[in-house]
């Protein structure tokens, strides 16, 4: 995914928010799909500014700005909703790690996957927190962050009963 992108359609969902607002949005939502830092946000609205595709709609004290898309800012999310095909994510360091838990003991490698299942677990947690804090009957990003964030909610459960999987798996191994 394109952070571009996403910078890009929180402004086309929730108008009017500065780069501060964007972050903590971004933290709530696309954060447990796609992390972005501070800078790397803001560095993307001066980006998407100088592109033409947001607009500063007012200058408020501290050098707060709040943004808008431009009607060439909507097509683009449009063009790139429509017109491009996803890029599978392709790098999980933790499975990436996984593959290399043979040069540790039984042990080490039960106790890793035991502490990705309780991320996992806590992960999952986070998320229906998350879900029943908002209101998903208000416009906006209700209706698609709701299916969204389900899709989190089952990736983070899959993940953790892998990993329990994935232990008795080692067990299974050492004991026969």
């Amino acid at each position: 995914m394109s952070l571009r992108h996403a910078v890009l359609g929180l402004i086309v969902e929730v108008p009017g928010c500065s780069g501060y607002d964007l972050l903590k949005i971004f933290d709530l939502s696309l954060g447990h799909v796609w992390a972005a830092t501070q800078s790397q946000v803001y560095g993307e609205l001066a980006k998407l500014t100088a592109d033409g595709l947001i607009e500063v709609t007012s200058e408020g004290p501290r050098g707060r700005k709040e943004y808008a898309a431009t009607p060439a800012g909507r097509d683009e999310l449009r063009r790139w909703l429509t017109e491009t095909e996803p890029k599978p994510v392709s790098r999980d360091e933790g499975i990436l790690r996984v593959f290399f838990l043979g040069t540790v003991t039984a042990e080490r490698a039960a106790d890793y996957l035991r502490a990705q299942a309780a991320a996992a677990g806590r992960g999952h947690e986070e998320l229906v927190a998350l879900e029943n804090s908002l209101d998903w009957h208000r416009g906006g990003m209700a209706g698609y962050g709701h299916i969204a964030l389900e899709y989190g909610k089952r990736f983070m459960a899959m993940r953790r009963e892998w990993a329990e999987w994935a232990v008795e798996q080692l067990q299974e191994r050492t004991e026969g």
